[in-house]
């Protein structure tokens, strides 16, 4: 973890004030004064900002059931951003864990917990992401076969991963990929000539949305964190 972020964590100062205090020479790690607001630290260390040793807030591991017309990000623009629905403490230290686009409702997971919020962004981990798309063209049931075998994207090089295709009805499907590359479920059926007119995000892992209320939040049992690490 970077030491300006650790400091906010073991303290109510902001990012901006944690830097300041660092300029000030006022931070040490294991005794040695560190002014450089990018140096990684170890829980294990010892951090003391004047001789007041710090002590980093237990990581928060949250699930929001994401409306529609709000933004994954710590910063309002056209849209509010979604931890203005997570009602606790410095909500905007959290960062997302798998964005979902304005238009696209659905489990959005935030954290503080970098390290673990890796397992579930990395390519490498091939995490699990279920979605629930409603289209505008009926599908056919060859296709099953074609997201199997992986998708061949405009501008990618190479085809997807292989993709899971669970057809409710015509027009209505369930899709499980392990990527998370640009706009991807959108740019998937597009490929095969569709278009997508509804997304909902169901699954990340082994963490479900289950019956969540739209715009309401739970922290994840100890179980769901587990998986991740």
């Amino acid at each position: 973890m970077r030491i300006d972020k650790f400091i906010c964590k073991s303290t109510e100062l902001t990012r901006s004030e944690a830097k300041k205090v660092l300029k000030s020479g006022e931070v040490r790690v294991n005794g040695e004064v560190v002014k450089n607001p990018a140096t990684q630290v170890h829980e294990n260390n010892t951090i003391d900002i004047d001789g007041q040793v710090l002590t980093a807030r237990t990581s928060r591991y949250i699930v929001v059931h994401k409306p529609l017309d709000t933004i994954c990000s710590n910063v309002d623009e056209v849209y509010p951003s979604i931890l203005h629905y997570v009602e606790v403490d410095r909500a905007f230290d959290l960062h997302i864990a798998g964005r979902l686009d304005a238009d696209t409702t659905g489990l959005v997971i935030v954290t503080d917990d970098g390290r673990w919020s890796h397992n579930i962004i990395s390519p490498k981990k091939d995490c699990e992401k279920t979605y629930r798309v409603w289209l505008r063209n009926p599908i056919k049931q060859e296709y099953i076969a074609t997201f199997e075998q992986g998708i061949q994207l405009q501008g990618e090089d190479g085809l997807t991963k292989p993709a899971v295709l669970n057809i409710i009805d015509e027009q209505e499907v369930l899709l499980t990929i392990t990527e998370g590359k640009y706009h991807q479920v959108k740019r998937m059926f597009a490929a095969i000539g569709n278009k997508v007119v509804g997304l909902h995000r169901e699954r990340i892992g082994c963490v479900e949305l289950g019956d969540l209320p739209l715009g309401e939040w739970r922290y994840l049992t100890e179980e769901e964190v587990e998986f991740f690490k």
